[in-house]
């Protein structure tokens, strides 16, 4: 879909408190690691991931998610606010929305629609394209989506449940393995009609396919305050660069661009594996892409908005290039969309 009159009016994040690196994750995995002869340094090796996020213990979701919309809404009026998406994975509760403790958080205005999306790792990409169309229809002038994910809960059931099952080896820790990957960031973003911010980044539009063949590779189950999950990191890659690739080529038609257009890229962030597979099989340079895995690991749907506003901070945007944003997630789904930097 094309969009003609969408902006992304402001944008903000909220960094973890605290931080494990791959040594201190692999120093707990010790007794794991001598069993099983695994070798030490090996989650950074094949990850890139120096380090990644949590909050303490029983920090809300939303609390997070309202700290980084705070920070955009110093220079938006709350009341304008039309519509308030939370699109984390992580959430406070299965009933109400957590959208709801957001709005609560932020003093919104009772005129403004909440809803939860749920997208895996497409999230807050997901919630643009459907707000975006409702903004560039006239429904409404401004969305305001968060997202407040915390790895905290599934680190630790993660770390607990490979010590503690004395069967584990080589062979049953691969499906654990992307969960030590997982990091922590909260961020917030704020579309609204030109009209409203006529000198900001637009968004030109976006696409989505989707291969639900691929449902079972990457599952996770439990409650808001723990979380485990299993992945097959190699089929799911494997999958998702393919379904890149098909949805790649439909961007490309729906946007009008042909691969040498794209000046910079910033794709979901899983490691150094998958940027190098997408890319290459994309056919995109590998100096256009910007990334923040290496510092906060894959933080679920706030990981690509992250590193957009990351890339914006250092410069590495400037005016008018043509900005591709290309996510993948779970289930499989692949949703990229196109900006115009300013």
């Amino acid at each position: 879909m094309r969009f003609e009159n969408l902006r992304l009016h402001s944008y903000a994040y909220q960094e973890p408190e605290l931080f494990m690196t791959s040594d201190e994750m692999e120093e707990k995995l010790a007794p794991l690691y001598a069993r099983a002869k695994l070798p030490v340094g090996r989650l950074e090796l094949q990850t890139g991931i120096k380090r990644r996020g949590f909050w303490p213990k029983k920090t809300r979701p939303s609390t997070i998610a309202s700290q980084a919309a705070e920070k955009v809404l110093v220079n938006f009026p709350r009341e304008k606010v039309e519509l308030l998406i939370h699109a984390s994975v992580c959430r406070d509760f299965l009933e109400p929305a957590t959208a709801a403790q957001v709005h609560h958080n932020l003093k919104l205005s009772p005129h403004c629609m909440i809803s939860d999306l749920s997208n895996a790792c497409l999230g807050v990409l997901s919630s643009i394209l459907m707000a975006g169309q409702m903004i560039e229809r006239g429904v409404i002038k401004s969305a305001l989506i968060v997202s407040g994910e915390n790895a905290g809960p599934l680190i630790e059931e993660t770390l607990t449940h490979l010590l503690n099952d004395p069967t584990m080896d080589r062979k049953k820790i691969k499906p654990f393995m992307a969960n030590l990957t997982i990091g922590s960031a909260a961020v917030a973003f704020l579309i609204t009609h030109q009209d409203l911010a006529p000198n900001a980044p637009q968004i030109l539009g976006g696409t989505t396919l989707t291969d639900s063949s691929a449902v079972e590779l990457c599952q996770g189950d439990g409650s808001t305050s723990g979380l485990m999950m299993e992945t097959d990191s190699e089929a799911l890659m494997k999958a998702g660069v393919k379904l890149a690739k098909d949805n790649w080529t439909k961007a490309q038609e729906v946007l009008g661009w042909k691969n040498s257009d794209v000046n910079k890229i910033i794709p979901h962030q899983v490691g150094v594996a998958h940027r190098l597979s997408m890319l290459t099989e994309l056919g995109l340079p590998l100096d256009r892409d910007f990334q923040t895995f290496e510092l906060f690991g894959n933080t679920g749907s706030a990981a690509l908005p992250l590193t957009l506003i990351k890339a914006a901070e250092a410069n590495f945007l400037k005016p008018y290039d043509k900005v591709a944003l290309l996510g993948i997630g779970s289930g499989l789904t692949s949703t990229m969309l196109g900006l115009e930097w300013r």
